[in-house]
């Protein structure tokens, strides 16, 4: 089956490759639809980030070369012996995220983690397995489009929660990419009264408020910072860090009021210089999230799925596989006006 492998930096490869046997508690699903991620986009640009090159995964055993791709949804062709809650045609979106399972599920992803699509193989191919509890079952108000999009709506979803944002709370988020655009769904969607969001393009600035923000702030006209003390004097209450960089992250806490939350929901690629006193001066409250536990996965859909939630919007393109790498990674690179990238695999609806 043709399939889009990454080999290296710069190096995805559309190739033939044949899926792997379908162990008893798994279900292959045949992909309709695939999104490409921004920690996809960091493999390609600059990796390896979390793809295993060295040795076998821990939890998936494979190594790269790998199929990429994990916010997938599709139809199951076909289930393992031992699967009890699905059966062929069902509509489904995968959980990508494997752990021990050895810890409650706010606490299981940081005992170690591992990704469907990044540490062993993944959505951007026409069949993929993945385990029974990885498998989410699809209303029937939303499309299998809609449903590749529930892995990173998951994310925001779980950033939020992690900011424990109350009820007219303000917020900004820095960074309008993918991520940062989910996470001005999923604020609003949980009662924030002012949404200000920074980046350098003007053409992501406009989307962001297209979704929801009530302010946008190009940090590249103007000081990012002050603009956001201009709007809420004192500074916001919660600040989600979505682009990845040490000015972006030093930012953040500076626009954040005292006592108030900055969540670190990016993937950086690579170290900064920081130091500590920063938040010990500011009395800014740091924290992290990487993901989403099951509940919030399952909440995802069903939000989704009632319309509470509408991600929709973040979708600027879709391509075909043969065109992944000049259409798909290659794009997001270099024109700011993409956001989300949909791969169509087997395109059912």
């Amino acid at each position: 089956m043709k399939a889009a492998v990454w080999y290296g930096e710069k190096d995805l490869r559309i190739e033939d490759r044949d899926l792997k046997p379908m162990k008893a508690d798994e279900v292959k699903v045949r992909v309709a639809w695939a999104g490409i991620c921004g920690s996809d986009l960091h493999e390609y640009q600059e990796g390896p980030v979390f793809i295993p090159v060295d040795k076998e995964d821990e939890l998936t055993g494979e190594v790269a070369p790998l199929i990429m791709g994990h916010e997938f949804a599709g139809v199951i062709e076909e289930i393992g012996s031992e699967v009890t809650k699905y059966k062929v045609g069902d509509r489904v979106a995968i959980n990508p995220t494997l752990t021990h399972g050895n810890l409650p599920e706010a606490l299981d992803t940081y005992d170690g983690f591992s990704f469907i699509g990044l540490h062993g193989d993944g959505g951007f191919t026409k069949f993929a397995n993945a385990p029974e509890k990885q498998v989410y079952k699809l209303p029937e108000s939303l499309s299998l489009q809609d449903g590749a999009l529930v892995e990173p709506m998951a994310v925001a979803v779980q950033a939020v929660k992690e900011s424990e944002m109350l009820f007219g709370d303000t917020v900004a988020v820095f960074g309008a990419g993918p991520i940062g655009l989910l996470t001005i769904i999923a604020a609003k969607a949980a009662g924030a009264s002012k949404i200000i969001v920074l980046d350098l393009s003007a053409n992501r600035l406009e989307k962001a408020l297209e979704l929801g923000a009530t302010h946008a702030v190009n940090s590249g006209e103007v000081d990012g910072v002050k603009a956001v003390r201009d709007i809420v004097p004192g500074g916001v209450d919660v600040t989600f860090e979505v682009a990845g960089v040490a000015p972006t992250f030093k930012a953040s806490i500076d626009a954040t009021r005292a006592r108030g939350t900055v969540v670190i929901v990016s993937i950086f690629a690579r170290p900064i210089e920081w130091n500590p006193i920063h938040l010990t001066n500011t009395g800014v409250k740091l924290t992290s999230t990487i993901a989403y536990t099951p509940t919030t996965f399952q909440q995802t859909v069903d939000l989704m799925g009632t319309g509470q939630l509408k991600p929709q919007g973040i979708v600027t393109s879709k391509i075909v596989l043969d065109d992944i790498v000049a259409k798909g990674f290659e794009a997001l690179t270099t024109d700011k006006t993409q956001a989300k990238i949909l791969v169509e695999l087997s395109g059912e609806k």
